[in-house]
């Protein structure tokens, strides 16, 4: 088993423009430090249905009110801004900087969670996994943790409706290609939505997925090892 960068096709080259987009940063480095409460207004916020800031902070009383913790407060109107401005672009850019957060944020939260007694372990993005004998997927894993033995394949997805088939064919055959070749790949599928609502979209999925394992909104912290908030 080996990883490679993704080729530099078209999609790549436009995508790599969204995923360096300071926005993009931005976002992912509250998010890291956000609260589940402050989570979920950034996911209904960039959703795009309103861009009135005033309408969400009535909607969340709880970062806004006037009880409020000042720096909580703080926390939470940055995270409002930052989505707002992901939910001002057009549909299928705002998708598109969507994706990259979640992305990006995965990034972040599994880079603090590398091991200390691991000096090589190294998080990527966009790499595609090889197997001798085995015809390479086209489409990359979004984010790879590369050490010898304990090595991870991540996609990341915006909401439940992205937990596919396809998705879960493709990590659930990089698993099994890696134990074939007697090497073991952890595959894990995030998603930046409820944990029920991944559960009740998996109800409906016939594809293998006992071995991968799902990352709601709820457990995004595990990845760095801390106790979600």
């Amino acid at each position: 088993m080996r990883f490679q960068d993704a080729a530099p096709d078209a999609r790549a080259v436009v995508y790599a423009g969204i995923q360096a987009d300071p926005l993009v940063a931005r976002a992912a480095e509250l998010l890291e430090r956000a609260t589940l409460d402050q989570r979920v207004l950034a996911r209904a916020a960039m959703n795009g249905e309103s861009t009135d800031a005033d309408a969400w902070r009535a909607m969340f009383p709880t970062l806004f009110g006037a009880d409020v913790e000042p720096d909580g407060r703080a926390m939470s109107e940055a995270i409002l801004e930052a989505s707002l401005a992901v939910a001002d672009r057009g549909e299928q850019v705002r998708s598109q900087f969507r994706g990259a957060i979640v992305e990006a944020l995965t990034e972040r939260l599994l880079r603090a969670g590398l091991p200390a007694n691991a000096p090589t372990a190294t998080v990527r993005r966009e790499r595609r996994i090889l197997f001798d004998g085995v015809r390479a997927e086209i489409h990359p894993y979004d984010v790879t943790v590369e050490v010898d033995g304990a090595a991870a394949a991540i996609d990341c997805k915006w909401g439940a409706r992205g937990i596919s088939a396809d998705v879960l064919h493709q990590l659930d055959d990089a698993r099994q290609h890696a134990f074939d070749d007697d090497d073991r790949l952890a595959v894990v599928l995030v998603v930046f939505d409820a944990t029920r609502s991944c559960a009740v979209r998996l109800d409906r999925q016939t594809a293998p997925h006992e071995h991968t394992r799902i990352v709601g909104m709820e457990d995004l912290d595990s990845l760095a090892g801390r106790v979600s908030s």
